[in-house]
């Protein structure tokens, strides 16, 4: 399902060609099969739905839980309750203490997680597949047996406030997604509510209400148990029935919430407005039908045709061709009782959204008057066929896709009859739905724009008709038994894990071109998915000066325009063979990337080739990829997260290459001149420094022989380009700099230093340390400032290792009047990573995340690709692969400590901090004296200084 989001970098990620490689125009992915899911049903007793499938493909196991119980179920002046309930979810029940879920899955390098719907909400974890009963024994607790106390209640409140924050009040289109659009489009139905709820509802928000919502929806006979992964089916069966079997349902039934939403009769508009919207935008949405209805399928295509690529009707009209949207596109949502088919855009220069309100409906009307053509319908199929098969690439995807169809439509035959119903979509079908249900009459335009062209006397939210909720907290189960966590010597004893499974790796084998280029192919068993990695000893490090942005722009022009071919004809040869192709530029790599169903793999890698050999890089190209690249930073210097990463960078690394933007800035992007990217490619895109890497469903002999035909006799450019050789520069002292961003609806923190280069031989220990700190749920950033204190929707570290000293930063989103306090508590665990040694129960659950997630990454052929790319890349030997999980596990806690001291001082940490400065800047003056206060107006990242 396609996401609203709004791109932040240049244009998207690209390629470019090469003569004399002919790309296929008449074949497309009609090939490939999808085969079913093959899970089995078994029902309890007590009504619980348990569908499971065998898989000993994966050394792991996939345990979900889903509920049908949604947000739409959230009682009168209780939205977000389902929400809220999520997260309480993952406190303790009677036998099992608070962030034992973490324990059962991080600690052993596996993952929890759970998402709320509008009309479900599932629970999710993959683990290693010896910890399946113990997985089985939990869910069946929390199920059956939830602990909630007042402590866990307050706590997890304070955190789904600070969720709301960040991702409704503080991103510039948080408001139009996810309040303002399902506002307008739902009139009666509860769908019309946020699902993420308000902060008064939250705060009315009682124990009591939380215990009775337990006790009404979370019950076998509204649940369905999906297990799938390397288990023995006998075996799986006995334990559910051991665990699950004695949960009983309550006497009173589930809360009837069925409400039939009227039909559009006449069309209906809105305006809002909002702070720091940097583009203004529009929505038109039509109301269209539910998840299980026959139409769906025709209207998915018609969205396919409508926005999904660049050879789309609505990014070729307004975003290519005229220009006056920076982004354009529709989103289907079809929900269990009802469905939305809405198109946006968002303005750039002084287009208004009046114009992207026409426009829109120009391209709906040219749906609803003229047949689509044979090509457009087979470009969405096929594109629409190969995202289904990416999605089904690992068991808890597969998972995934059973338990949507289910919820959706109590038929997991829908999940398997998905392929058949997009192929089995004509033009008349696309024309007739179009007709249908997208009318004049029927829409709903809801326009948004910045709060300062609000005109004296209007609203900002205009008032909506207000509707009552179907559920009322009376609705909810009164005879409800309290449940307390029960003392340790009395709980029944967790099961303990099986014997382990042994994971391999890959096999990774080797060739060089005699033109230097150096292949690697990594084969696999599986989906029939291949994916090819070009990667380039040249990255945004190596970007002239006054010149930021210049590889990013060379990768990002190379799908629009090359061997004499348009971007859109090559748009549209992506789309018709299902793949994804595309490139982008790290600060030490420029990588092509090229992803198709194997059946459509040869006619990619050929387009790939081309792209990269050939491009055109036309100047009317770069000027648009320029304006779009600028709209981007526009929108993304409006969000504290962003804008704190790029002064973090600023603030590391100075005047030095490593701390410029890499997708540029608005000074330095329109300094950039075709010469300078024609130049840039001819001289830092060579074979003599390139790896090709290959992964998935392809032979070695096939991968060497299509490398030797693409690339064998590309000969390197006489000339270079200057490479930087210093790119972290020298040492700059720390500084604490606040960027002043008015009316944000949060504050972002950041504490960054330098850190050790990839190849460094304490890479491993701070790799580590780092995930003690803060790499996961259960490290001691998020402890502390997430589950003690509710203070953000999650902290965490990350650490980048580069070629020459990369970067550590911890970070964290909170409200703007606790900035402060969040700069201490970051700060604190900085100092404490060097000051004392981490516990074996710290350490071992770290490592265990690690080395999980490492393997993890390798099922998908991407990842696989991408692990192999990075290898290379920083001169490591593929080898270091099958050897991660050791050099994980032989850090201790010594290594970690004495590593810690010798490369993250404290005191050299430099803080940044945007947002609202005026609810914050005393606190944080008179703990850092020497803050400098920069207003967001006056930012200058082409400088070290900042302004």
């Amino acid at each position: 399902m396609k996401r609203f989001f709004l791109a932040t970098a240049a244009a998207a990620a690209l390629i470019a060609g090469t003569p004399g490689l002919a790309v296929a125009q008449d074949t497309a992915s009609q090939g490939v099969q999808v085969a079913p899911l093959g899970f089995q049903l078994r029902t309890l007793p007590n009504g619980l739905q348990v569908w499971s499938r065998p898989d000993s493909s994966t050394a792991d196991v996939t345990v979900q839980v889903w509920y049908r119980v949604g947000s739409k179920d959230d009682p009168e002046d209780r939205s977000g309750f389902a929400h809220l309930f999520e997260h309480i979810m993952f406190k303790s029940t009677r036998n099992l203490p608070e962030e034992t879920f973490d324990r059962l899955t991080e600690d052993v390098g596996g993952f929890n997680n759970a998402s709320t719907w509008d009309d479900f909400t599932n629970y999710y974890e993959v683990v290693p597949a010896n910890h399946l009963e113990r997985m089985l024994f939990a869910e069946a607790e929390r199920m059956g047996s939830l602990v909630v106390n007042q402590e866990s209640f307050d706590s997890e409140r304070a955190v789904v406030q600070e969720e709301l924050r960040q991702r409704i009040l503080a991103s510039p289109y948080g408001r139009l997604f996810g309040l303002y659009m399902p506002r307008e489009i739902w009139r009666e139905h509860p769908y019309r509510r946020a699902g993420i709820g308000s902060l008064e509802n939250l705060q009315a928000a009682t124990i009591d209400d939380v215990r009775r919502f337990h006790e009404t929806y979370y019950r076998p006979d509204n649940a369905v148990l999906i297990v799938t992964g390397d288990f023995d089916q006998g075996q799986l069966d006995a334990w559910v029935d051991q665990y699950f079997g004695a949960i009983t349902n309550p006497a009173q039934p589930i809360p009837a919430n069925d409400v039939a939403e009227p039909a559009t009769a006449a069309p209906r508009e809105a305006t809002y407005y909002a702070p720091n919207v940097p583009l203004p935008a529009v929505v038109v949405a039509w109301q269209t039908v539910p998840y299980g209805h026959a139409d769906r399928a025709a209207l998915t295509v018609l969205d396919g045709i409508l926005s999904t690529g660049e050879s789309s009707r609505m990014y070729r009209s307004m975003v290519y061709d005229t220009q006056i949207a920076a982004q354009a596109s529709s989103t289907p949502d079809f929900a269990q009782q009802g469905g939305s088919l809405a198109a946006y855009s968002l303005m750039t220069g002084d287009h208004t959204v009046e114009e992207g309100e026409a426009a829109i409906l120009a391209q709906i009307a040219r749906l609803r008057d003229e047949p689509v053509t044979a090509a457009e319908l087979q470009e969405a199929q096929t594109e629409l066929v190969a995202g289904l098969l990416r999605q089904r690439e690992s068991v808890d995807d597969q998972a995934f896709a059973l338990g949507y169809a289910l919820i959706m439509t109590g038929d997991a035959a829908t999940a398997d009859n998905e392929v058949a119903a997009i192929q089995a979509v004509t033009a008349a079908d696309v024309m007739r739905v179009a007709r249908q249900y997208l009318t004049p009459e029927r829409r709903i335009v809801v326009r948004y724009l910045n709060e300062d062209q609000q005109p004296d006397g209007v609203p900002a939210e205009p008032t909506a008709a207000q509707t009552g909720a179907p559920v009322t907290l009376a609705d909810l189960a009164t005879d409800v038994e309290i449940v307390e966590l029960a003392p340790e010597d009395q709980r029944i004893a967790l099961p303990q894990p099986g014997p382990e499974r042994a994971v391999e790796t890959p096999q990774v084998v080797e060739r060089r071109l005699a033109n230097g280029m150096r292949v690697l192919v990594a084969e696999t068993d599986g989906l029939p998915l291949i994916s090819a990695r070009l990667s380039f000893q040249a990255g945004t490090s190596d970007d002239p000066a006054g010149r930021a942005g210049l590889a990013s722009m060379t990768a990002g022009l190379l799908t629009q325009g090359a061997a004499g071919r348009s971007a859109p004809e090559i748009a549209t040869d992506i789309e018709r063979l299902g793949a994804a192709v595309g490139a982008s530029a790290g600060a030490d790599f420029t990588s092509v990337y090229a992803n198709s169903p194997s059946d459509t793999f040869d006619q990619t890698f050929a387009l790939m080739t081309q792209l990269v050999r050939s491009p055109d890089f036309a100047q009317e190209e770069l000027d648009r990829a320029r304006d779009q690249a600028l709209d981007g930073i526009r929108v993304s210097m409006s969000q504290p997260g962003p804008v704190a990463s790029a002064v973090a960078a600023r603030a590391v690394y100075g005047d030095a290459p490593y701390g410029a933007p890499g997708g540029g800035t608005v000074d330095s992007l329109p300094a950039i001149t075709r010469e300078d990217v024609a130049m840039f490619h001819a001289g830092a895109w060579r074979p003599e420094t390139a790896t090709l890497v290959f992964s998935g469903d392809i032979d070695p002999d096939t991968a060497f022989r299509m490398a030797e035909e693409a690339f064998g006799g590309w000969v390197p450019s006489a000339t270079g380009v200057a490479m930087s050789d210093n790119p972290a520069g020298v040492v700059v002292a720390p500084r604490v700099i606040v960027i002043d961003l008015p009316g944000s609806g949060q504050a972002a923190v950041y504490a960054a230093a330098r850190a050790v280069d990839r190849a460094d031989p304490n890479y491993y220990p701070l790799l580590v340390g780092n995930a003690v700190m803060g790499g996961g749920y259960s490290a001691r950033l998020n402890r502390e400032i997430r589950i003690e204190r509710g203070l953000s929707y999650g902290a965490g570290s990350g650490l980048s290792a580069r070629q020459d000293d990369g970067i550590l930063t911890a970070q964290a989103q909170t409200r703007n009047d606790a900035a402060a306090e969040v700069v201490s508590l970051i700060l604190a665990e900085v100092t404490r990573l060097s000051a004392e040694q981490a516990t074996a129960d710290e350490l071992a659950p770290r490592r265990a995340t690690l080395v999980g997630g490492y393997a993890r990454s390798l099922e998908t052929v991407d990842g696989l690709g991408g692990a192999v790319a990075n290898l290379a890349n920083n001169g490591l030997p593929i080898s270091e692969m099958a050897d991660y999980a050791d050099r994980v596990r032989g850090v201790s806690a010594a290594d970690i400590q004495r590593v810690a001291a010798a490369e993250l001082d404290p005191a050299l940490f430099s803080i940044v901090v945007v947002g609202d400065a005026a609810q914050f800047i005393d606190q944080l003056r008179a703990a850092h004296p020497n803050v400098e206060v920069i207003p967001l107006t006056e930012l200058d990242l082409d400088s070290a200084a900042l302004r």
